[in-house]
Protein backbone atom coordinates (compact mmCIF):
# COMPACT_ATOMS: atom_id res chain seq x y z
CA UNK A 1 0.00 0.00 0.00
CA UNK A 2 2.77 2.42 0.98
CA UNK A 3 4.67 1.62 -2.22
CA UNK A 4 1.53 2.34 -4.29
CA UNK A 5 1.09 5.72 -2.59
CA UNK A 6 4.72 6.57 -3.27
CA UNK A 7 4.38 5.48 -6.89
CA UNK A 8 1.25 7.57 -7.57
CA UNK A 9 2.74 10.50 -5.67
CA UNK A 10 5.82 10.35 -7.86
CA UNK A 11 3.60 10.04 -10.95
CA UNK A 12 1.61 13.15 -9.97
CA UNK A 13 4.79 15.14 -9.42
CA UNK A 14 6.04 14.01 -12.83
CA UNK A 15 2.87 15.27 -14.50
CA UNK A 16 3.14 18.62 -12.71
CA UNK A 17 6.73 18.97 -13.86
CA UNK A 18 5.79 18.01 -17.43
CA UNK A 19 3.06 20.66 -17.54
CA UNK A 20 5.29 23.53 -16.38
CA UNK A 21 6.18 26.05 -19.11
CA UNK A 22 9.82 26.30 -18.03
CA UNK A 23 11.86 24.10 -15.68
CA UNK A 24 11.98 25.43 -12.13
CA UNK A 25 15.16 26.87 -10.67
CA UNK A 26 16.95 24.91 -7.94
CA UNK A 27 19.12 27.85 -6.89
CA UNK A 28 18.89 31.62 -6.48
CA UNK A 29 19.60 32.19 -10.16
CA UNK A 30 21.16 30.59 -13.21
CA UNK A 31 22.44 33.43 -15.37
CA UNK A 32 22.81 32.22 -18.95
CA UNK A 33 26.38 31.56 -20.05
CA UNK A 34 26.31 32.61 -23.70
CA UNK A 35 29.82 31.23 -24.28
CA UNK A 36 29.00 27.69 -23.15
CA UNK A 37 28.86 24.84 -25.68
CA UNK A 38 26.83 22.66 -23.32
CA UNK A 39 23.44 21.75 -24.81
CA UNK A 40 20.65 21.79 -22.22
CA UNK A 41 16.91 22.57 -22.11
CA UNK A 42 17.42 26.29 -21.66
CA UNK A 43 20.92 27.67 -21.27
CA UNK A 44 23.90 26.63 -19.18
CA UNK A 45 24.65 28.62 -16.02
CA UNK A 46 27.41 31.15 -15.64
CA UNK A 47 29.67 30.81 -12.60
CA UNK A 48 27.71 32.66 -9.85
CA UNK A 49 30.91 34.42 -8.78
CA UNK A 50 31.11 36.02 -12.23
CA UNK A 51 27.54 37.36 -12.21
CA UNK A 52 27.06 41.14 -12.36
CA UNK A 53 24.08 43.49 -12.07
CA UNK A 54 24.10 43.95 -15.86
CA UNK A 55 23.12 40.28 -16.18
CA UNK A 56 19.71 41.22 -14.71
CA UNK A 57 19.00 44.51 -16.50
CA UNK A 58 17.97 45.92 -19.87
CA UNK A 59 17.77 49.51 -21.09
CA UNK A 60 15.68 50.95 -23.90
CA UNK A 61 12.10 49.87 -23.29
CA UNK A 62 11.08 53.53 -23.15
CA UNK A 63 12.04 53.93 -26.81
CA UNK A 64 9.29 53.61 -29.41
CA UNK A 65 9.71 50.85 -31.97
CA UNK A 66 9.78 51.63 -35.69
CA UNK A 67 6.34 50.75 -37.07
CA UNK A 68 7.14 51.63 -40.69
CA UNK A 69 6.50 48.13 -42.03
CA UNK A 70 3.76 46.17 -43.80
CA UNK A 71 1.78 45.36 -40.61
CA UNK A 72 2.30 48.68 -38.82
CA UNK A 73 3.68 47.34 -35.57
CA UNK A 74 6.98 46.58 -33.86
CA UNK A 75 7.69 44.17 -31.02
CA UNK A 76 10.64 44.92 -28.74
CA UNK A 77 11.55 41.69 -26.99
CA UNK A 78 13.10 41.36 -23.54
CA UNK A 79 13.74 37.68 -22.97
CA UNK A 80 16.72 35.57 -21.94
CA UNK A 81 18.61 36.71 -25.03
CA UNK A 82 18.54 40.30 -23.73
CA UNK A 83 18.65 39.56 -19.96
CA UNK A 84 20.74 36.46 -19.23
CA UNK A 85 19.47 36.49 -15.64
CA UNK A 86 16.02 35.41 -16.87
CA UNK A 87 17.40 31.92 -17.50
CA UNK A 88 15.25 29.34 -15.58
CA UNK A 89 12.97 32.06 -14.13
CA UNK A 90 10.06 31.41 -16.51
CA UNK A 91 9.19 34.99 -17.44
CA UNK A 92 9.88 37.56 -20.17
CA UNK A 93 8.54 40.85 -21.46
CA UNK A 94 7.75 42.67 -24.69
CA UNK A 95 6.86 46.20 -25.71
CA UNK A 96 4.56 46.47 -28.73
CA UNK A 97 4.20 49.70 -30.70
CA UNK A 98 1.34 50.14 -33.18
CA UNK A 99 0.90 52.73 -35.92
CA UNK A 100 -2.69 53.95 -36.44
CA UNK A 101 -4.67 50.85 -37.53
CA UNK A 102 -1.51 48.77 -37.32
CA UNK A 103 -1.78 45.11 -36.33
CA UNK A 104 0.22 42.50 -34.50
CA UNK A 105 -0.83 39.73 -36.92
CA UNK A 106 -2.29 36.37 -35.85
CA UNK A 107 0.41 34.36 -34.09
CA UNK A 108 0.99 31.90 -31.25
CA UNK A 109 3.49 31.49 -28.43
CA UNK A 110 4.15 27.74 -28.15
CA UNK A 111 5.81 28.00 -24.73
CA UNK A 112 4.05 30.82 -22.88
CA UNK A 113 0.81 32.46 -21.77
CA UNK A 114 0.72 36.22 -22.40
CA UNK A 115 -0.82 38.97 -20.26
CA UNK A 116 -1.03 42.33 -22.05
CA UNK A 117 -1.60 45.84 -20.68
CA UNK A 118 -2.50 48.81 -22.87
CA UNK A 119 -0.25 51.78 -22.04
CA UNK A 120 -1.51 54.20 -24.71
CA UNK A 121 -4.34 54.09 -27.23
CA UNK A 122 -7.10 51.58 -27.93
CA UNK A 123 -6.56 48.00 -29.06
CA UNK A 124 -8.90 45.39 -30.48
CA UNK A 125 -7.54 42.06 -29.23
CA UNK A 126 -8.64 38.48 -29.55
CA UNK A 127 -7.78 34.81 -29.58
CA UNK A 128 -9.30 31.72 -31.20
CA UNK A 129 -10.07 28.55 -29.26
CA UNK A 130 -8.91 25.16 -30.48
CA UNK A 131 -10.75 22.78 -32.83
CA UNK A 132 -13.59 22.05 -33.34
CA UNK A 133 -15.18 25.24 -31.92
CA UNK A 134 -12.62 27.74 -33.26
CA UNK A 135 -14.44 30.40 -31.26
CA UNK A 136 -13.17 33.97 -31.52
CA UNK A 137 -12.98 35.70 -28.13
CA UNK A 138 -12.41 39.40 -28.68
CA UNK A 139 -12.61 42.75 -26.90
CA UNK A 140 -11.65 46.39 -27.41
CA UNK A 141 -9.21 47.55 -24.72
CA UNK A 142 -8.57 51.07 -23.53
CA UNK A 143 -5.57 52.55 -21.71
CA UNK A 144 -4.98 50.61 -18.49
CA UNK A 145 -6.98 47.54 -19.56
CA UNK A 146 -5.47 44.04 -19.29
CA UNK A 147 -6.10 40.92 -21.40
CA UNK A 148 -4.78 37.34 -21.27
CA UNK A 149 -3.89 35.14 -24.24
CA UNK A 150 -3.71 31.46 -23.16
CA UNK A 151 -0.61 29.49 -24.12
CA UNK A 152 -0.53 28.15 -27.66
CA UNK A 153 -3.72 29.81 -28.93
CA UNK A 154 -3.73 31.99 -32.06
CA UNK A 155 -4.17 35.64 -31.09
CA UNK A 156 -3.80 39.17 -32.46
CA UNK A 157 -4.03 42.88 -31.67
CA UNK A 158 -5.12 45.84 -33.79
CA UNK A 159 -4.83 49.55 -33.07
CA UNK A 160 -8.35 50.92 -33.53
CA UNK A 161 -7.42 54.54 -32.80
CA UNK A 162 -6.22 57.36 -35.00
CA UNK A 163 -3.01 57.80 -32.97
CA UNK A 164 -0.17 55.50 -32.02
CA UNK A 165 -0.75 52.79 -29.42
CA UNK A 166 1.61 51.07 -27.00
CA UNK A 167 1.25 47.86 -24.98
CA UNK A 168 3.45 45.97 -22.54
CA UNK A 169 3.05 42.21 -22.24
CA UNK A 170 4.56 39.62 -19.91
CA UNK A 171 4.93 35.98 -20.94
CA UNK A 172 5.29 32.88 -18.78
CA UNK A 173 8.56 31.68 -20.28
CA UNK A 174 12.11 32.95 -20.56
CA UNK A 175 11.80 32.13 -24.28
CA UNK A 176 8.11 31.79 -25.24
CA UNK A 177 8.77 31.63 -28.97
CA UNK A 178 6.49 33.09 -31.62
CA UNK A 179 4.91 31.56 -34.73
CA UNK A 180 3.34 34.16 -37.02
CA UNK A 181 0.70 32.19 -38.91
CA UNK A 182 1.02 33.79 -42.35
CA UNK A 183 4.83 33.69 -42.27
CA UNK A 184 4.91 30.07 -41.14
CA UNK A 185 2.34 28.80 -43.64
CA UNK A 186 3.23 30.85 -46.71
CA UNK A 187 6.85 31.69 -46.00
CA UNK A 188 8.38 28.44 -44.75
CA UNK A 189 11.79 27.27 -45.97
CA UNK A 190 11.51 25.13 -48.00
CA UNK A 191 7.98 26.02 -49.08
CA UNK A 192 5.01 23.87 -48.14
CA UNK A 193 3.91 22.26 -51.44
CA UNK A 194 1.32 24.53 -53.05
CA UNK A 195 -1.14 21.69 -53.69
CA UNK A 196 -1.34 21.09 -49.93
CA UNK A 197 -2.13 24.76 -49.32
CA UNK A 198 -4.66 24.77 -52.17
CA UNK A 199 -6.58 21.96 -50.48
CA UNK A 200 -6.12 23.28 -46.95
CA UNK A 201 -7.32 26.81 -47.71
CA UNK A 202 -9.62 25.97 -50.66
CA UNK A 203 -7.85 28.55 -52.82
CA UNK A 204 -6.84 28.73 -56.45
CA UNK A 205 -3.21 27.69 -57.06
CA UNK A 206 -2.40 31.14 -58.46
CA UNK A 207 -3.62 32.75 -55.24
CA UNK A 208 -1.43 30.42 -53.17
CA UNK A 209 1.58 31.18 -55.37
CA UNK A 210 0.92 34.89 -54.94
CA UNK A 211 0.68 34.56 -51.15
CA UNK A 212 3.90 32.56 -51.05
CA UNK A 213 5.64 35.27 -53.05
CA UNK A 214 4.63 37.85 -50.40
CA UNK A 215 6.40 35.98 -47.59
Amino acid sequence: MASSILFFGFLALSFIHALASDPGSLQDFCVADETSNVVVNGLACKDPKMVQADDFSFSGLHLAGNTSNAVGSRVTTVNVAQIPGLNTLGISLVRIDYAPWGINPPHTHPRGTEILTVIEGSLEVGFVTSNPENRLITKVLQKGDVFVFPIGLVHFQRNVGNGNAVAIAALSSQNPGVITIANAVFGSTPEIPSDILVKAFQLDKNVVSYLQSKF
